[in-house]
């Protein structure tokens, strides 16, 4: 039986009542536990408690005909119901298409001290057999399951702050790691060898975050008809978002805030799963900057019949074994909601998501201006942190949309008004 992730009303739900529908979709049996202070003080060092983010379920996604439930750790207003809304959008029109390259990493080792380094790079690459068999031995596991040192690159920079040095590149396929600790372990290994092929001295030797060999890809068509609101005509929205995108593939101001958008969607699935959001935001920035100016990461585009495309393209280092997603009972609770076979059919949905939190906040800012929707959301965590709880929230919510004022001060004011009336 095929389940949907199509699950109207969701929203309307509570809390408990919308985990019994995740439960039911994603045939979790046992309970949904957080993370308990025992186990937080074996994961860092110096705990004294534990910090929550909501974690929201994004409904709508079709990704490589196969339906998502997507859990998303944010604190942001907005996104969950912003990914929903545009995963619906291009659920119209087949869902999102996504591919992925193999996991592999980059071991960056750094060579110094050398006479000639074009000789040492000539002579390393001439060696690099040897250079792979001695990574591949030191971790039979991982190479048995196909995965390991795959091959070696390495370039020359002529001009440093410390003159030149030779660049080895270690690309290490990692299957359903991350491999960060697999990947620094097999650049510790190889150092001395590769000091006595190049005659030079080894400093650095550690994983580089620019996972460019590892790059996940995702495409959705959105119909033009199904754009269409408030007023606003089909075409005329795909034409506002492809000049929304045109502003950010010239203009790295707007790059910034357009690519924060995309993160929005990523980071959250990234945070939800367990995996290192900050490896993931530092790759996809530095991949925007690749050309040598910063730019947008994703593409949009008018097809033949008019309907809108749209690509995303970046760098998305995440695994399924170890570190906190082994660790985090949440984030084993994330990932069997999910239910995805591999990390690279994990970088498949997240990639997927973020072409969806990009359509959805650019939609929004070319259609209708981002405050209409946003505001309204943002105006909750105002009133809560105005000091109001239970119907108090709902009112001063009220309030402050209409009166668009969504500011501390005047939600203060309207829960005394309340308060006084009680």
């Amino acid at each position: 039986m095929n389940k949907s992730s199509r699950i109207a009303g969701l929203y309307k739900l509570g809390p408990a009542e919308r985990l019994d529908v995740v439960r039911a979709f994603a045939g979790l049996e046992e309970e949904v536990e957080g993370l308990s202070l025992e186990r937080a003080d074996r994961m860092i060092e110096n705990v004294i408690g534990i910090h929550g983010l909501p974690l929201g379920i994004a409904t709508n996604f079709t990704i490589n005909s196969r339906d998502y439930l997507i859990p998303m750790a944010i604190e942001e207003p907005s996104v969950v119901a912003g990914a929903s809304y545009a995963a619906r959008l291009v659920r119209s029109g087949g869902g999102f298409q996504a591919h992925s390259d193999e996991p592999r990493m980059i071991g960056q080792i750094q060579v110094l001290d050398l006479v000639d380094p074009w000789t040492a790079r000539f002579d390393l690459l001439a060696a690099k057999e040897r250079v792979i068999a001695l990574a591949n031995e030191q971790d039979p596991v991982i190479v048995g399951l196909g995965g390991g040192a795959k091959d070696l690159e390495a370039r020359v920079i002529t001009n440093s702050p410390v003159g030149q040095m030779l660049i080895v590149h270690l690309i290490y396929d990692c299957r359903d790691a991350m491999g960060a600790n697999t990947v620094n372990t097999a650049c510790e290994a190889v150092a001395l060898l590769i000091e006595e092929i190049t005659g030079g001295r080894v400093n650095l030797r550690i994983l580089s975050n620019l996972a460019d060999h590892r790059l996940a890809r995702a495409r959705c068509t959105v119909p033009a008809s199904t754009l269409e609101r408030d007023g606003f005509s089909g075409p005329k929205v795909v034409q506002g978002i492809i000049e929304a995108y045109a502003m950010a593939a010239a203009d790295p101001y707007r790059a910034a805030t357009h690519n924060k958008g995309i993160m929005n969607g990523i980071d959250a699935v990234v945070i939800a799963t367990g995996n290192d959001w900050r490896a993931i935001e530092a790759g996809a920035h530095a991949y925007a900057a690749r050309s040598g100016r910063y730019t947008s990461l994703s593409t949009w585009a008018r097809n033949e019949d008019g309907d809108l495309v749209g690509t995303l393209e970046l760098p998305l280092a995440v695994g399924m074994v170890g570190g906190a997603t082994k660790v985090h009972p949440m984030a084993q609770a994330a990932l069997k909601v999910l239910g995805v076979r591999s990390a690279r059919e994990l970088a498949e949905v997240i990639a997927s998501v973020g072409l969806a939190q990009n359509l959805a906040a650019i939609r929004a800012l070319s259609a209708e201006g981002i405050q209409r929707g946003h505001m309204a959301l943002h105006a909750r965590q105002i009133a809560m942190a105005a000091g109001a709880t239970g119907s108090e929230v709902d009112t001063i919510v009220d309030r402050l949309v209409r009166e668009r004022a969504i500011r501390l001060d005047r939600a203060k004011k309207i829960l005394a008004e309340l308060q006084d009336q009680k």
